[in-house]
């Protein structure tokens, strides 16, 4: 380590600036969020400097640097277009013991101003040790977007409530237990998602006496999208990670459920036509007794819970239970397969409108209202139709849908085992018994399935991503 790391107490402390450009501004900033008490010593102001100066939010002298302004000063940085004027305030800040930054020249700083990820007031400091600024920004950047806003607000919750709990568990074990429930469990997504009397009430209820005892977890619907690890979202990788017992179904892939928490317990629960691992009351009496018994739960579903995913039964009984629950969602079949694939879902010159249907109903029959489906200018996609897809074909044209209309059927799509078929009604089925795909497919039926050839930009790659499977889980 090059560099210590620390974070300085500059409230109503005196800092000088020298120097009246953009990246002076950027410097007195960071020093007025931090309650410094700024002088700028410079003859001629920027913009941004010149509205702080005239808001008064700091004290401007209109003149060249003198050796004079380094007294008494706290921190000084040097930020002129002048190379020799830099190193001569550098030069006298060191004399007086006074930490110095100047600006594009590390060899005379005594201190170094991070890339600053501000979620007041939590502040997360990034630094290359005087080597890369630009490498510190990008990593700034992807912190940037890792890190939600409201854990600047859990941790002013977490201010407020401090005294509270150091009287409340007088045993240090039992106030870690408590921080670690509120800082990863209910509290903190509550917070998260915005909902702040929720989350008071509940840490309010963490603090009563019997709640050690009662301990209630939390279940996390997850969408895990159509395969492709990229394509989770930043909340659900949060809750995939603290989770501590994993509910997944066959349709997730396994790179990412090798994203969950390594030490986490895994249930499948995966359904399969005509053979089912667990039937789904079953599953819902599950993810109610894991979550009473003190239990983060991930439901980890393939694609959207909520689009033909049974999530809202699940959550149902969830609900009448009194069990809290979160609904992440995820990038559905249909929309990742189709983009992956090449195929716009709706084109203003094919498809004005988009209808996701699924190819097997509850009691095993595909009765669907095909006059509707038959409509011109849509397309229609079926979730689970390979099985069927004689029944659908023949409906579709019984129906008026012309038999040169295309279709696609996508195996596997977004995922290293992604293949496409085209052709059109009258094709596709002698298509698929010469060459018969693997599950999970989807279909895709409409003029909008010309635009593939055209627009076809996925290749999948030869291997698999790591701790993939030559399968689906």
């Amino acid at each position: 380590m090059d560099l210590l790391p620390i974070f300085l107490d500059m409230q109503g402390r005196p800092c000088l600036v020298v120097g009246g450009g953009a990246t002076a501004a950027r410097k007195v900033s960071n020093l007025l969020r931090a309650g410094a008490a700024v002088t700028l010593v410079s003859p001629e102001l920027c913009d941004a400097l010149a509205r702080k100066v005239e808001s008064g939010a700091l004290r401007h002298e209109a003149r060249c640097f003198a050796p004079e302004d380094i007294a008494g000063q706290r921190l000084v940085i040097a930020a002129t277009d002048d190379r020799a004027v830099n190193r001569q305030i550098a030069q006298l800040a060191n004399e007086a013991g006074i930490p110095v930054n100047v600006v594009d020249d590390p060899d005379a700083c005594t201190f170094v101003l991070p890339s600053i990820v501000d979620r007041s007031p939590v502040t997360i400091a990034v630094s290359s040790g005087k080597t890369s600024p630009v490498l510190a920004r990008m990593l700034r950047t992807r912190l940037e977007a890792l890190i939600p806003a409201g854990y600047g607000r859990l941790a002013e919750l977490s201010g407020l409530y401090r005294e509270r709990v150091k009287a409340r568990f007088s045993e240090q074990r039992d106030r870690r237990r408590f921080w670690d429930r509120v800082l990863q469990g209910a509290v903190a997504e509550r917070i998260l998602a915005g909902q702040f009397e929720e989350a008071e009430a509940v840490i309010e209820s963490e603090l009563a006496p019997d709640a050690l005892e009662r301990d209630m977890g939390e279940v996390y619907l997850v969408g895990a999208g159509p395969g492709d690890p990229d394509l989770i979202s930043f909340r659900a990788l949060r809750l995939m990670q603290q989770a501590d017992v994993v509910v997944y179904d066959r349709l997730v892939a396994a790179p990412i459920l090798n994203m969950t928490r390594r030490d986490a317990r895994r249930i499948y629960v995966g359904k399969e036509r005509n053979h089912h691992a667990m039937r789904q009351e079953e599953i819902n009496r599950l993810l109610a007794d894991l979550a009473k018994d003190g239990h983060r739960v991930l439901r980890l579903k393939g694609g959207d819970p909520f689009i033909f995913g049974r999530g809202g039964e699940e959550i149902d009984t969830l609900a009448a239970e009194g069990v809290p629950f979160q609904v992440i969602p995820g990038i559905t079949a249909a929309s990742g397969c189709a983009a992956y694939a090449g195929i716009p879902l709706t084109h203003r010159d094919y498809a004005q409108s988009v209808t996701f249907v699924t190819g097997h109903l509850k009691d095993g029959t595909i009765d669907l209202n095909w006059p509707a489906l038959a409509q011109p200018h849509q397309t229609v996609v079926f979730y689970m139709g390979l099985v069927g897809l004689p029944v659908i074909v023949e409906r579709l044209m019984a129906h008026g849908v012309p038999p040169e209309m295309p279709i696609a059927l996508v195996q596997q799509g977004t995922t290293h085992l992604q293949r496409v078929y085209t052709g059109t009604l009258a094709t596709i089925c002698e298509l698929v018994e010469a060459d018969p795909p693997s599950p999970p497919t989807l279909l895709i039926v409409g003029e909008v399935v010309k635009l593939r050839d055209k627009l076809n930009w996925y290749s999948p790659p030869d291997e698999p991503l790591q701790g993939a499977t030559t399968s689906i889980v």
